[in-house]
């Protein structure tokens, strides 16, 4: 999930179009046909009436700028470890080595599914226990994440049951033991600062990239900031802006998903 400022002078912007899947429809039929085309087309949709109210939505995020508006030395306090769980600053990370001359102008904060250390499975990549501002620092924010992760892992699961129909699966396929009956799932808290990307400059909030899994859920503020590019292959690249949706996620297709589809999904 993604917080931005927004300063300076508005640049040009082109909007894309994207499908919308409403969880609550009884028409599984139209959800199926309408998330099949936008695979197909892009492998970008909405999801809307997905479960988790507006209000809580609005206290992860309020939640999630408090973390962001620490001084910096309480934030390395929970710097990130080797298993992929705490902060990561501003500049840790380069999406797009090609384009940028530093990193990423955004920090962010991992919380995975919670291994404890004695679990034999902790011992597998990306598994272990999670790591935690001290509660007087920041009192109730690990059960507010804890929540929206179990929330969010729950919206996930549904919409992998009409990606299952969408290629002709058993609505239950992913679901299994042997397929992502324990996912590698993470929630990423993000926080950009008021820059805007600038590509001649290899200035970027985050460069150009896919993701590396089954599929992403992106929850964002009202800022518009997300850009996708529907086909990576073309020359130029056209890349798009795709609004935010109150309470919606921005869903994504990832590399994993796009490999077990036979590439057939994007």
């Amino acid at each position: 999930m993604e917080n931005q400022k927004q300063s300076g002078p508005e640049p040009p912007i082109k909007v894309s179009t994207i499908n919308c899947i409403d969880l609550s429809n009884p028409d599984i039929g139209e959800s199926v046909a309408l998330l099949k085309q936008a695979c197909l087309d892009c492998g970008f949709f909405y999801v809307v009436n997905h479960g988790i109210s507006q209000e809580f939505m609005a206290e992860v995020f309020a939640q999630s700028k408090k973390f962001f508006y620490l001084p910096l030395n309480e934030k390395l306090k929970v710097l990130r470890n080797e298993k992929h769980r705490g902060y990561t600053p501003m500049f840790d990370e380069v999406l797009d080595p090609d384009n940028q001359v530093h990193g990423d102008y955004k920090e962010g904060y991992y919380i995975g599914v919670d291994v404890p250390e004695n679990d034999p499975e902790s011992e597998k990549p990306f598994n272990g226990p999670n790591v935690w501002p001290a509660d007087g620092v920041l009192p109730g924010w690990r059960q507010t994440m804890e929540k929206f992760h179990h929330e969010a892992l729950e919206v996930g699961k549904a919409v992998s049951r009409i990606i299952a129909l969408a290629l002709d699966l058993e609505v239950d396929f992913f679901d299994k033991p042997e397929v992502l009956g324990k996912p590698i799932a993470t929630l990423r808290l993000l926080h950009y600062e008021d820059q805007f990307s600038d590509p001649a400059k290899g200035i970027y909030g985050a460069g150009a990239h896919s993701d590396f899994g089954f599929i992403t859920l992106l929850a964002t503020d009202d800022v518009m900031g997300l850009q996708i590019c529907k086909d990576k292959d073309a020359k130029p690249q056209i890349w798009e802006y795709v609004t935010p949706i109150k309470g919606a996620f921005i869903v994504n297709l990832g590399d994993m998903l796009e490999r077990w589809s036979n590439c057939m999904f994007k």
